[in-house]
């Protein structure tokens, strides 16, 4: 691309090429990559149609959107994707938060109670835990992963949405994480570290859910560049849910919940393995497209 380009005729040259490789937000794609790389937001984008674009910018136009062409998420390509009102980064070892987990955060707000604290397995980009404490100034919680890498984004999220002093980040493979029992800080007034075992009021997970032939044949924007570890719950998909409903009674004070995010057709057989672990008042919640998205289940 060695002529001079307009803004608007950038953009434009690569929806066109993204619209005749069968992308079908080829437009908003476009614009975010072209924005991105130019600093520009869409207000500027639109009011800034007639400016030329450097060679050096168009090249840097040009990189992003070959990443694009090769399958990688628009999100994934700029580092932020936004959750619940709020931007989070991305690296290579987290998913990108998805709008179907909001339902998760919207049903922990409602159970949390007041001064409540939680934990969250599998934490990736801390979107879950941080959104909660956002909206809850009174809340304390935990986040675990077994991927460093993962909880050095959770950090930075926690930093970037202020909510660090309120958020403990521990590296394990879900409750292991956990031993010995972390210090949760205390509520303003209180003494003792609050780190008992059965010291949670909730539990909450989106873990691996998919079984791990499907994860092959999931769309190539989540098969590969999605990492594996946050996707493949193992031969049946069910593998990260037995761990939780076996041990998730340990870590809960009495009449704690468990909130865990399912795939659209694991409704009955997750709310079976609380069932089956002694738990009560076990429920599951439909997201806006009908679908199973949450089992809930209560400690005794």
């Amino acid at each position: 691309m060695s002529e001079a380009v307009t803004v608007g005729a950038l953009w434009r040259r690569w929806r066109d090429e993204l619209s005749q490789r069968g992308f079908a937000t080829a437009v908003l794609d476009a614009k975010l990559l072209v924005g991105h790389a130019l600093g520009f937001d869409a207000l500027q984008l639109a009011v800034r149609e007639s400016e030329l674009v450097s060679r050096l910018l168009a090249s840097d136009v040009a990189e992003l959107m070959q990443k694009r062409l090769t399958g990688e998420s628009v999100a994934r390509i700029i580092g932020l994707k936004e959750f619940y009102g709020l931007e989070f980064e991305l690296n290579e070892a987290t998913l990108e938060p998805r709008p179907d987990t909001e339902l998760l955060v919207d049903l922990a707000l409602r159970a949390l109670p007041e001064g409540g604290r939680f934990v969250d397995l599998g934490t990736g980009t801390g979107c879950i835990p941080i959104a909660v404490l956002v909206n809850r100034l009174d809340a304390r919680a935990v986040a675990s992963d077994i991927n460093p890498r993962a909880l050095e984004m959770a950090g930075r999220n926690a930093e970037r949405n202020g909510v660090s002093d309120r958020l403990t980040l521990l590296q394990g493979d879900w409750f292991g994480a956990l031993i010995p029992p972390p210090s949760i800080p205390p509520h303003k007034g209180e003494g003792g570290d609050g780190g008992d075992r059965s010291g949670f009021d909730l539990i909450l997970s989106n873990p691996p859910y998919i079984s791990s032939e499907i994860v092959e044949t999931l769309a190539p924007e989540v098969r590969d560049f999605d990492p594996r570890l946050a996707l493949d719950g193992g031969p049946d998909g069910l593998g990260p849910y037995r761990i939780i409903a076996a041990e998730a009674a340990h870590w809960l004070k009495p009449g704690g919940q468990v909130l865990v995010e399912i795939g659209y057709d694991q409704g009955a057989v997750v709310a079976n393995l609380f069932e089956a672990a002694g738990f009560s008042r076990i429920g599951v919640t439909k997201d806006l497209a009908g679908l199973d998205r949450v089992v809930s289940a209560h400690h005794i």
